[in-house]
């Protein structure tokens, strides 16, 4: 009876084993061409607890520099962002940061009320999958899911990714189970410039007026940052395209001033951050590269430790040690992007990451 007890147990854990080591495979990895898929973990390998968080798409994750806030201002951030990240994703993970940690201050970027619906499988998972299992990540799911999705196939990815066996490469192999980190504080570096020349209008739309869906998780993620007396600072990035409609932003000036929250359009402030479109732009002007994002970050330091009272915390032993490590990474990739400029002349679709 022992040994049918033994062999049982034996044939389970064999079983289980062999399913953790053909997801592990299976999964992509991020660590290489798409490196946005890889972000959402990371923020768990840091042992800090941040004083602001940012949440949103790429125009918070590729316009934001962590390091630059660490080093002029003492300000200890991390941006949980994610390629087109829907404000129900942004939503879950602030319900998650908060239950984890408790910062001063979360910043919302307010370009994914234009989406009401589910939108993508792919950019759903590139969200979803580097999340750890809790309430806020089966939520996140459930608000995700496209009609094409099954909420199994998240507890399960093997199921979803099985296919992949033909097209498993040196990566799967080489980031079985630890891989390299990709951003910096959530921030995505690009040090290459492409000038915005011929950045189109927007196309008139035939209504301006966000969704319900969008409206009931931005009053859910207002309602969660007062109830645990942390500030809501709802920005739109300086980003010249995707448009923003000026009927979109006096939505948000509206929405702000009725919740008593603070709105920044930084597109309205590329004069007084210094942005200069033919220098600090690497796409044509969708994303900041490095130099644009540290001047939008000098700017919006100054806000944070002005008007919001975000401490100075340079000369914390810890904290200190961290950015150490974090800053040395920093320069290392400025320097090799900018050594190997010719690697990076790849312009992202518009929809891309957003």
């Amino acid at each position: 009876m022992l040994k049918k007890s033994l062999a049982v147990i034996l044939s389970i854990a064999v079983a289980v084993s062999g399913l953790w080591f053909a997801t592990k495979l299976l999964e992509p990895k991020y660590m290489s061409g798409i490196l946005e898929g890889a972000m959402i973990s990371e923020y768990y390998d840091d042992p800090t607890d941040h004083n602001v968080v940012f949440i949103g798409d790429c125009e918070l994750y590729e316009n934001i520099s962590p390091v630059y806030l660490w080093n002029n201002y003492g300000i200890n951030s991390y941006i949980r962002g994610s390629a087109q990240q829907l404000i129900w994703q942004s939503y879950y993970l602030a319900e998650e940061t908060i239950r984890l940690e408790h910062p001063d201050a979360i910043v919302f970027n307010v370009l994914s009320m234009k989406y009401n619906e589910p939108q993508n499988e792919a950019y759903n998972r590139m969200t979803i999958d580097g999340m750890r299992w809790s309430s806020s990540k089966v939520g996140s799911i459930n608000a995700s899911m496209t009609d094409e999705e099954n909420f199994i196939e998240y507890v399960f990815p093997i199921l979803r990714y099985h296919s992949r066996w033909s097209d498993l490469n040196a990566d799967d192999w080489d980031y079985l189970v630890n891989r390299d980190k990709v951003s910096f504080n959530g921030y995505y570096m690009r040090v290459d410039e492409k000038p915005a020349e011929d950045v189109p209008e927007g196309r008139p739309l035939t209504d301006y007026q966000f969704g319900d869906n969008a409206y009931y998780y931005l009053d859910k993620l207002t309602k969660l940052c007062k109830d645990n007396d942390v500030e809501l600072i709802l920005v739109k990035a300086p980003t010249l395209y995707p448009y923003w409609y000026d009927e979109w932003d006096q939505q948000m000036i509206d929405y702000a001033k009725s919740n008593d929250l603070t709105y920044i359009n930084f597109l309205n402030l590329q004069d007084e951050m210094g942005l200069d479109w033919n220098k600090d732009t690497y796409d044509g002007g969708l994303h900041l590269n490095l130099s644009g994002a540290e001047k939008m970050s000098d700017y919006f330091g100054k806000v944070l430790v002005e008007e919001f009272n975000i401490p100075d915390r340079r000369g914390e032993a810890e904290l200190d040690s961290y950015w150490n490590t974090v800053n040395d990474r920093y320069e290392l990739e400025k320097e090799r992007q900018t050594n190997n400029l010719e690697l990076y002349g790849t312009v992202h679709d518009p929809d891309e990451n957003k």
